[in-house]
């Protein structure tokens, strides 16, 4: 199975993929889709395409089974959060428009499954995401993010397909 991950973001939008076949992970990609130069309030509109064009081609280059996206980290700055969360917009629509489930994790939950610890900072993040995927040549902070969302949906669907395994043989 391969699994995209999606960090989303209005100027970076980091993406990873892997590959999972029973609880081994491989790295394919990562990379990371920069909007339309220009500041931030700029024509936001054409920023959104950028993002949507590029993160098309991504899935259309790498083909994945599955995608992952982070939910929107609420800030103070309500404009902010709000932009971010339309870059999200297309970070959940690129994969649902191609018929690819996505699963939304917490950034929390993200930290807790990849470094152990729900309140990891960047660099920890960063380095968990070289131990689980070793001799990776990791694209920016925004590549590793998404790399870390991909790694903890294959643990996320592992854990659902244990469980369902489980649940089969109970049943006899």
């Amino acid at each position: 199975m391969r699994v995209l991950g999606i960090d989303p973001g209005l100027r970076n939008l980091g993406w990873g993929v892997i590959d999972v076949q029973s609880s081994r992970i491989t790295h394919v990609a990562n990379g990371i889709c920069h909007s339309a130069p220009g500041d931030l309030d700029g024509d936001l509109a054409l920023r959104l395409v950028s993002l949507y064009d590029q993160l098309t081609a991504v899935l259309r280059q790498y083909a994945p089974d599955e995608a992952a996206v982070e939910h929107t980290f609420v800030n103070k700055d309500a404009v902010a959060t709000l932009k971010l969360g339309q870059a999200r917009g297309i970070a959940l629509l690129v994969p649902a428009q191609a018929g690819i489930t996505v699963g939304e994790y917490a950034p929390n939950a993200v930290k807790k499954t990849v470094v152990g610890v729900g309140h990891a900072d960047k660099g920890q993040v960063d380095h968990m995401v070289r131990i689980h995927l070793p001799g990776v040549q990791i694209a920016g902070a925004d590549a590793a993010d998404a790399l870390a969302i991909a790694i903890c949906h294959a643990h996320h669907l592992q854990s659902a397909g244990r469980l369902q395994a489980a649940l089969r043989k109970a049943a006899g």
